[in-house]
């Protein structure tokens, strides 16, 4: 079983109140299973552990089990609140702030599944591994007859419900873990035989139902769209006019290109009656149980996973398998269930995002890096490979890289790279990549505020746009963003040097560069000096340096966001709302602590070139059997977490804006 592929017994998603929201078990699976492990000679299965042997492996446990299981651990794995007490802020040490001790029922900080004075033997945490956040093991308990063990159980949190999938597995791997669990050492090397990583890698069913949680979190947000591919749109006149339009600044627009075929997408429309009312009061949006239950049907016919591509598996449904013919000595992959006809082209985008911490400091270095990828749309007849070459691997200095399943990538040699692959019909993602910018940051400058009064602040922004790019670049759109996530704006006063300026209830945002016209081959100055006056505060800050423990509502365990706060929110956010959200404007000599006003945000969007400096050509590209299609190759890069401090803090990264 180790060696062969993945098989799952079980898929259980469960909401935050300890429900079962959908199920579904697989009869063929589970008999190969029971018959495994008859065949071992170990009949009571997953019940010795915790009882006597019972003469055959017990029965998957009902949805209700399974939800008690589940609740009993998030319980075991809760945050507990110690103490609040006084301490002293890394910004100004004269200043008593109110600190959070929190402590963990079983495990560290946020259940990261490591051995604490807290743990129990039997328990995930005492395995010492942090994997165990992830692949849990469930304790089913039975009133007339002894408990047993589910594991591994492959967890993920989407949309506010836990996924949960039970691949299948042998009985040595299951006897393996039972062991660490009471084993009396903590922890093991990694060189070890018998830890967790050696019996994980021998299991491939563990990331195959990783693969199967990811694309089931996918249907339950709707977040089932196509990677999106890039095109230049083409010159509307041509000639003189889009030479004089591109000399001062306007530029043709890429455009986001659609997939050939439309599959419908995950349904997040509320149902109505009492049933949304509830799933809304809980802060969960209901997903689309009948769609959900149609591609596992689809995908994994009888618990086996063929193909998790989400819009080949509507595909089929819609059209069918392809009815064309094949060369013999031609196979059809999986990823490409049906032929392309039509008219021939391949297109590539370069997406990149950058993230950037910039202090303009001798004392505090800036942070840069770009996070990328190659997205491609392979409108080819047949099953051709497709070879691409990669330039500027050593300029770019990539730091990470992986690559779609399909493609074979040679070893890196002389500044290039050749990736040799056979592409899926649809767009998809090449290949990720990190690196940092090899390029000067296109925004820089500084950003300046203090607080003059009470409610009134004095601030200068200086910065210079896209300094040292020269044409393709080009600049699409650019916006600075003033936060005051705990002040009211009641105005403001002041005239940039370019672009236009709006407010509003928590924001002050200048528009520099606007949609439409693209700042392209020049670089520009941009200063913005002015003031900002809040409403006056109508809550009084507390004196008293404790905070009540009952009205802050703590996590439970491992990664997952809390139950009663918004979706994405993570525990240190959380915590840190809970801190600050009733936080005074502090004392005039150091008005930017507790990042009240601490820092601005760039977005931007630039076209034309990579900042990572990773290329590739599209003359290069070859197709085998050589066909007459063209490659075109678009590159866009926009602003993740950029940031510009405020130079008059006095500490800027004891502590992070919450982008970051």
């Amino acid at each position: 079983m180790s060696g062969g592929g993945c098989s799952v017994r079980a898929i259980w998603i469960l909401t935050p109140h300890d429900t079962v929201a959908f199920s579904r078990r697989f009869a063929v699976v589970e008999k190969r299973w029971r018959a495994s492990w008859e065949a071992e000679g170990v009949g009571g299965g997953e019940g010795d552990r915790l009882g006597a042997a019972a003469a055959t492996p017990p029965q998957l446990p009902a949805d209700y089990e399974v939800a008690a299981a589940f609740a009993e651990r998030r319980k075991r794995f809760a945050a507990m609140p110690l103490v609040l007490q006084s301490a002293y802020s890394v910004a100004d040490a004269c200043r008593p702030v109110t600190i959070f001790f929190i402590a963990f029922q079983e495990g560290t900080a946020r259940g990261s599944g490591i051995r604490t004075s807290l743990s129990s033997v039997g328990s995930d945490s005492w395995v010492d591994d942090p994997i165990t956040r992830h692949v849990i093991s469930l304790h089913i308990d039975k009133e007339e007859s002894d408990g047993f063990m589910i594991w591994p159980v492959v967890l993920q949190k989407r949309g506010g419900y836990y996924v949960l999938v039970l691949p299948m597995v042998d009985p040595v791997s299951f006897r393996a873990y039972e062991n660490l669990l009471e084993r009396p050492d903590c922890g093991s090397s990694a060189k070890e035989n018998g830890n967790l990583s050696s019996i994980l890698l021998n299991l491939p069913c563990i990331t195959g139902a990783f693969m199967v949680a990811h694309v089931i979190g996918d249907i339950i947000t709707g977040d089932t769209a196509e990677p999106e591919v890039i095109v230049n749109s083409g010159p509307s006149v041509g000639g003189l006019l889009d030479s004089l339009t591109g000399s001062i600044g306007i530029s043709a627009r890429s455009k986001p290109i659609a997939a050939p075929v439309a599959a419908p997408t995950a349904s997040v429309s509320s149902p109505v009656g009492a049933a949304q009312s509830e799933s809304l009061k809980g802060g969960l949006r209901p997903f689309d149980k009948e769609l959900l239950r149609n591609f596992i049907i689809g995908a994994m016919p009888f618990g086996t996973p063929q193909d998790l591509n989400y819009t080949n598996v509507t595909s089929i449904k819609t059209t069918g398998f392809s009815g064309d013919p094949l060369p013999t000595d031609q196979k059809q992959p999986a990823w490409k269930p049906y032929l392309y006809k039509g008219r021939q082209r391949i297109l590539f985008s370069s997406l990149e995002t950058i993230n950037a911490a910039l202090y303009d400091r001798d004392d505090v270095p800036d942070f840069l890096s770009v996070s990328g990828q190659v997205t491609c749309r392979a409108e080819l007849e047949g099953l051709p490979d497709v070879s691409l070459p990669l330039t500027g691997l050593e300029t770019a200095h990539v730091e990470v890289s992986s690559f779609h399943h399909c493609v074979q990538a040679s070893e890196p040699t002389d500044n290039k790279q050749t990736l040799v692959f056979q592409p899926p019909l649809g767009n998809f993602v090449l290949m990720h990549y990190q690196a940092p910018c090899n390029i000067a940051p296109p925004v820089k400058g500084f950003y300046q505020l203090s607080m003059v009064s009470e409610n009134e602040g004095a601030f200068l922004f200086k910065l210079t746009l896209m300094e040292g790019y020269k044409s393709p670049f080009t600049m699409e759109f650019c916006m600075i963003t003033m936060p005051f996530s705990r002040r009211r704006v009641a105005s403001y006063e002041g005239n940039p040097s370019i672009g236009t300026v709006s407010m509003t209830e928590h924001s002050i945002e200048w528009r520099i560069v606007s949609s439409g016209r693209g700042l392209s081959g020049r670089s520009i100055e941009a200063t913005f000096p002015g003031t900002v006056k809040f409403l006056p505060r109508t809550t009084q800050r507390t004196n008293s340096s404790f905070r009540s423990v009952s009205s802050i509502t703590y996590a439970e365990d491992s990664d997952s966001e809390q139950d009663n706060v918004k979706n994405g929110a993570s525990l240190d956010d959380y915590i840190m709302e809970n801190i600050n959200k009733d936080l005074q404007a502090v004392d005039l000599e150091d008005p930017l602590s507790w990042q009240a006003y601490n820092y601005a945000k760039v977005s931007f969007k630039i076209t034309g070139g990579t900042l990572s400096g990773l290329t590739l050509d599209p003359k290069s590209i070859n197709i085998y059997p050589t066909v007459k299609a063209p490659a075109e190759h678009s590159m866009q890069a926009s602003s993740g977490d950029y940031i510009l401090w405020n130079t008059l803090g006095k500490c800027p990264t004891a502590a992070l804006p919450r982008e970051l």
